[in-house]
């Protein structure tokens, strides 16, 4: 029986690393997708059929949908048949979760939504989100009846499912992963599974709004723990003199072991963020989830630390003010150009703030820098030209093209290798 959607709109808001892909993968089975983002630059390349973000195959879904018809991008929202909000949930300076893009996104759709409609949350957030979308939508049509007040008998059905895929596999992710799906009401909840449904082959897992956000919480700060421990076990390999990465591996070796490996800090816009929603929410509660986050943060201070001991080696022999230093990986991990809440580019910008025109950055998924770090006098380069000049350097993501293209590295050049794939170089 084919699936009412296909003949219904989609409105996908928030055109990211999350919104596109979806807004591709509907459009790909039929449906007809109306994209919505405040980058009218996005907009535009996307009505072009290309994509202003890197992940693997996307450009071609996108592309096809574009041409055929089927997926368009506003800047404005448009009337549909169901709203999908995929919009940044960051925290502010005091790790308070940051929900304003959330506001403006139900404040967006509000004008357009008629009877009858279903929005969906799908930015990773704190617990009673969803919960503060129906009333933000409420607040803004009176006309409407919304199911925290109305329940089952209301006019419009609000749901939460969190996004769960990888980058660099968000296209396959999408379409094989289960989703928890949660909804105000059991109504909402099974609007919200028959939509997933034309193109998740995976199961839809049907819980309340509350669980389902803690849920994309707890799958978060779960890996940040499991990282944390990592990383701290790297500090202490490195005060005893140990090969963490072989410890690791053998350590691994135990039926009932499966330690991660450690790097230069955790970033990306899920697992470095999450954790602070539930310590915000309880933090009397979650001292183990405080203590792993602070681990991890605390982490890029420990690698630029060996940085400058290594700067400092090397000027001691060629004289001070001398030394080059290559960074090796911008992204917050491997194969993706995404550098959100990255401890890498967090890593360059500090040495790049400290020693000026002196720093190569080296990142094959960008083709360009941030401006404030060309401000700096950052230069972009690739990895040969970066290794000819470099005096030290930071392996800071393990990029297929680092593995699959190790360097020889020049007598006397310092290397600090914080994913092991180059660590027996220097």
């Amino acid at each position: 029986m084919a699936s009412k959607w296909l003949n219904n709109t989609i409105s996908v808001v928030g055109l990211g690393y999350i919104g596109l892909p979806s807004a591709a993968v509907f459009a790909a089975r039929g449906v007809k997708v109306i994209g919505v983002d405040i980058s009218q630059r996005a907009v535009d390349i996307i009505n072009s059929g290309g994509v202003h973000i890197v992940e693997p195959d996307l450009d071609i879904v996108v592309r096809a949908t574009v041409t055929d018809g089927r997926l368009r991008a506003v800047t404005v929202p448009e009337p549909a048949d169901a709203f999908l909000i995929a919009v940044p949930t960051p925290f502010k300076d005091d790790h308070e979760p940051d929900l304003s893009f959330i506001e403006s996104a139900c404040k967006a759709i509000a004008p357009v939504l008629k009877r009858g409609d279903l929005v969906i949350l799908e930015s990773t957030s704190p617990v009673g989100t969803t919960e503060k979308v129906s009333k933000w939508l409420a607040e803004a049509r009176a006309d409407l009846s919304f199911p925290h007040e109305h329940g089952e008998n209301s006019d419009i059905r609000v749901a939460h499912c969190p996004e769960r895929v990888l980058p660099g596999h968000v296209l396959r992710e999408l379409v094989e992963n289960d989703r928890i799906v949660g909804g105000i009401t059991a109504k909402c909840s099974a609007a919200a599974v028959e939509l997933y449904k034309v193109f998740v082959e995976g199961e839809c897992l049907i819980t309340n709004a509350r669980t389902a956000e803690m849920c994309k919480l707890t799958e978060n700060a779960s890996r940040d723990v499991a990282i944390a421990f990592a990383n701290e076990l790297s500090v202490i390999c490195e005060k005893l003199g140990i090969d963490v990465w072989e410890l690791i591996r053998l350590a691994n070796r135990h039926p009932r072991v499966n330690i991660l490996q450690p790097g230069p800090g955790v970033g990306g816009h899920c697992i470095a963020v999450d954790p602070w929603f539930i310590v915000h929410s309880a933090p009397s509660a979650a001292p183990l989830i405080r203590t792993a986050r602070l681990v991890n943060d605390e982490k890029p201070n420990w690698v630029e630390r060996k940085i400058l001991d290594a700067v400092f080696a090397v000027e001691q022999v060629k004289g001070r003010g001398s030394a080059i230093i290559a960074c090796v990986g911008l992204a917050f991990k491997a194969n993706i150009d995404d550098l959100r809440e990255s401890p890498s580019l967090e890593i360059t910008t500090r040495l790049a703030q400290r020693f000026t025109n002196r720093v190569i950055a080296v990142e094959p998924n960008i083709e360009e820098l941030p401006e404030d770090l060309a401000a700096l006098g950052v230069r972009l380069e690739d990895q040969d030209t970066a290794l000819e000049q470099a005096d030290v350097v930071a392996v800071l993501v393990d990029h297929r093209e680092f593995i699959e293209q190790v360097p020889e590295i020049r007598e006397g050049v310092a290397v600090i290798d914080t994913k092991g794939i180059w660590r027996r170089l220097s």
